[in-house]
């Protein structure tokens, strides 16, 4: 027993290492989003999908197709629109040069089980109903289709949202919200060297050669999973850290229960819905990462502060009359929940 649990130490350190040169590796066309780069690296061990908020040309499709190079597999990518369809993401039609009908496979098919990342861009163009197909895609990673189950057991959805234009769009329900692991906003980076950098150097202006300079297959995707499981089951939580999670979501509930307050707030009237259990699962499924990729095999607070509001800022659901103001009122609960609830020494 204890050879076996000494043999699953080194294999985690030896992944660590891997997940880690994935960083670098992404980090080579990458810059001035370590933050988001060193997330998204949490939620790939953690096998969490992410929704992504930012600006238009921030980089969202060209992050997301460095971390597909590095980690091998294939990348997808859907473009959300008014009339697309759920058939669409499963087939399409055509007529071939004979002008026979074909069908051929969709974007969520086409690769098999090869399917390791799948872009989603602005997923608030599409209907719910393709927003409902994909609900089910990212839970159970598989659909139905020519009377046969699909699975695709390594993909991670990644979508994002148009923030900017709000005719023709249709915003994602809280149950499709809670199936994203993280919501993370990517800034336009405010260093002055790296905005001229991105500005000025001619490498930052070809996306294919930039992404040339990431090293590929860094770690074998199809490890991914086990990998994952691995994680879980060596970091360790104590009594004081399992309370101090536990306290976080009664705070998600029952804010003015730690006397938190927001300004121009009426706390009684604020909160709809606190996070739920597959948002607290997620909370420690990305911290126990977080640990691993510290080089640790125990949980401390600040692995769980690091990922609480990537992970509980969109699980939150406020009354209607706040949550017009969502982005301003989710960024100061999520602050003041960290700054009231006691955590532990």
């Amino acid at each position: 027993m204890r050879i076996a649990q000494d043999q699953l130490h080194e294999q985690l350190n030896e992944w660590r290492e891997r997940a880690l040169r994935v960083e670098e590796a992404v980090g080579s066309a990458i810059i001035g989003q370590q933050a988001t780069v060193r997330l998204i690296n949490v939620a790939l061990f953690a096998r969490g999908h992410v929704l992504l908020e930012g600006d238009v040309g921030v980089g969202k499709t060209t992050i997301l197709r460095a971390f597909a190079r590095a980690i091998g597999g294939d990348f997808e990518r859907v473009e959300g629109t008014v009339d697309l369809m759920p058939s669409d993401l499963i087939y399409h039609t055509y007529v071939d040069a004979e002008g026979k009908p074909r069908i051929e496979p969709g974007p969520l098919l086409r690769h098999g089980e090869q399917l390791t990342t799948f872009f989603f861009n602005e997923i608030n163009r599409a209907r719910p109903q393709v927003q409902s197909l994909l609900l089910r895609a990212m839970a159970e990673r598989s659909v139905s289709a020519f009377n046969r189950e699909y699975r695709f057991p390594y993909m991670l959805v990644f979508a994002d949202r148009n923030r900017v234009e709000k005719e023709e769009t249709f915003e994602l329900a809280s149950a499709a919200r809670d199936r994203f692991m993280f919501e993370l906003r990517m800034p336009t980076p405010t260093d002055e060297a790296i905005r001229k950098s991105l500005v000025f150097h001619p490498e930052f202006h070809d996306v294919d050669a930039l992404l040339e300079k990431v090293t590929p297959n860094v770690l074998p995707w199809r490890d991914l999973n086990d990998i994952a499981a691995a994680i879980q089951s060596a970091v360790s939580a104590s009594e004081a850290l399992e309370r101090y999670v536990m306290d976080l979501w009664t705070a998600t509930q029952s804010p003015k229960k730690f006397d938190i307050r927001i300004e121009g707030v009426d706390m009684d009237r604020l909160i709809l819905a606190g996070a739920s259990p597959r948002g607290m699962m997620s909370l420690t499924r990305a911290a126990r990462v977080v640990a691993w990729l510290d080089g640790r095999s125990h949980l401390t607070p600040d692995d769980v502060r690091a990922v609480v509001p990537a992970v509980l800022g969109h699980r939150v659901f406020f009354t209607p009359v706040y949550e017009l103001r969502r982005s301003q009122i989710a960024d100061a609960l999520t602050a003041a929940i960290l700054d009231n609830v006691p955590t532990p020494r």
